[in-house]
């Protein structure tokens, strides 16, 4: 089995990464579709939605949304949030959806770069070109690899919910960044690892001229403050055009 698999479809996933930024989540996505100007009731698809909560601040801002994700636990919890324009399926980001059928796309939050090959990867690509209509705008968040590699912390400790969480972070020799996640919990120890490919901007420029996106803008950040630069940036954060 994927390890993704495993782990997105336990409820420990999910408490681990229960204190991300709701706020700066909500802020990035108003500056966003600001600056790509997509007009309301506009059909986007959120690609590895998780539990849904980029998709339910687009639905908030008047977008007529789909969140997809391979977990079914998360888009069980998700679908309670549905109305008449925000649906939840799960589905696997390397296969087509539905052709031409949305005006933006959305994969936000490194939710990237899992697969063994980089085949697998590009075709995610190639997948979300095919589902954009002419000139719809696909909105690419990842890690920015350059810093991460150089500041990787390779041990810590978290305790979340009476759960103490023990982190492990290496780099592989098919350099993905490991992250290996060890605790006890309901009685019992659990294992359980992370894997996200170190790719660096120029791979990206490789995947996307294939795909046949046009750049539209890079920024570094999710205020939108700064454009991307390897040393310093937080985030790498495309604006691509569907041509």
């Amino acid at each position: 089995m994927d390890w993704f698999k495993a782990w997105f479809n336990t409820p420990y996933y999910h408490i681990l990464y229960k204190n991300r930024n709701d706020e700066e989540a909500r802020t990035f996505i108003e500056n966003v579709t600001k600056f790509i100007e997509i007009p309301e009731k506009a059909k986007v698809m959120d690609l590895a939605c998780g539990k849904g909560r980029h998709s339910i601040t687009l639905n908030q801002l008047g977008y007529d949304v789909l969140g997809l994700d391979l977990s079914d636990e998360s888009i069980a919890y998700a679908k309670q949030f549905e109305n008449e324009h925000l649906h939840f399926d799960v589905h696997d980001m390397r296969k087509i959806y539905q052709e031409n059928g949305f005006d933006a796309i959305f994969n936000l939050f490194t939710s990237f770069g899992y697969f063994d090959n980089d085949e697998e990867n590009a075709q995610v690509f190639e997948a979300i070109q095919k589902q954009l209509k002419p000139n719809g705008i696909f909105v690419f968040d990842y890690l920015n690899a350059e810093k991460i590699v150089k500041n990787l912390v390779p041990y810590e400790e978290k305790e979340i919910d009476g759960i103490l969480f023990k982190i492990t972070k290496s780099i592989t020799e098919k350099n993905f960044i490991k992250k290996e996640i060890d605790f006890n919990a309901d009685g019992q120890d659990w294992h359980f690892e992370e894997y996200v490919k170190v790719l660096y901007k120029k791979d990206f420029d490789e995947m996307i001229e294939k795909a046949g996106f046009k750049i539209q803008q890079v920024f570094g950040n999710y205020q939108l403050g700064s454009f991307f630069n390897d040393s310093s940036s937080d985030r790498l954060i495309y604006i691509l055009k569907n041509v």
